[in-house]
């Protein structure tokens, strides 16, 4: 009897936890400079890339929120090596859909305008995206592009990670400068050891 009274009052807690949040829901956008870490590979360079997607704020206590939502985001990077008359490069640009789920600190500076620390978890899936080739030698040179995911793909579609970010609320405009730190080899074991990592900047506007 007393774990169902327990039980009880954690789910009526969850409720109005659930009830008094006020959720905030907006749009955001903006550029990734993302690489890869984990395999040593010499010459790998950031890869720009962009992320776009709808954001959700959920204010559940004085100055605190989880911030979560659904954004379409590229990865990857870029390789190249050059020796003597041989060079070669290399562009691998993977894409997903990402659910960050992030702890969210408010701290107000005047009326309307808020900086925000942020942090915790995000899970992505890859949905597509092109692995691209290039070499030459001399005068000869040829190119070519593959799938990264799929039966002819060399990544794992499933990615996760931690993400810290610092941004700032002004009005219903906002701003927003993050990192993510992928935790999952996105490759076979045997294939060696390789993690996303990307940093962004973000703008966006909330409804």
């Amino acid at each position: 009897m007393k774990k169902m009274r327990m039980m009880l009052v954690v789910a009526m807690l969850a409720m109005v936890t659930a009830v008094s949040a006020q959720m905030n829901l907006g749009i955001k956008g903006g550029v990734n400079m993302s690489n890869f870490y984990g395999e040593e590979l010499d010459d790998q360079n950031m890869k720009i890339g962009f992320h776009v997607g709808l954001a959700a704020d959920f204010d559940f206590a004085y100055n605190s929120a989880i911030q979560t939502g659904l954004y379409f985001t590229t990865k990857g990077a870029e390789y190249s090596s050059t020796f003597e008359d041989v060079s070669g490069e290399f562009t691998v640009n993977p894409m997903y859909l990402q659910l960050p789920v992030h702890y969210a600190y408010k701290l107000d500076v005047t009326p309307g305008t808020r900086i925000v620390f942020h942090g915790g978890p995000y899970a992505a899936y890859g949905v597509g995206g092109k692995s691209k080739f290039s070499a030459s030698v001399g005068d000869l040179g040829g190119e070519g592009e593959a799938d990264v995911f799929g039966d002819d793909g060399f990544l794992k579609r499933f990615d996760a990670g931690l993400g810290l970010g610092v941004g700032a609320e002004l009005g219903p405009i906002l701003l927003d400068l993050g990192w993510d730190m992928g935790l999952i080899n996105i490759v076979d074991s045997e294939d060696g050891d390789l993690k996303n990592q990307n940093a962004y900047l973000s703008i966006g506007y909330r409804f």
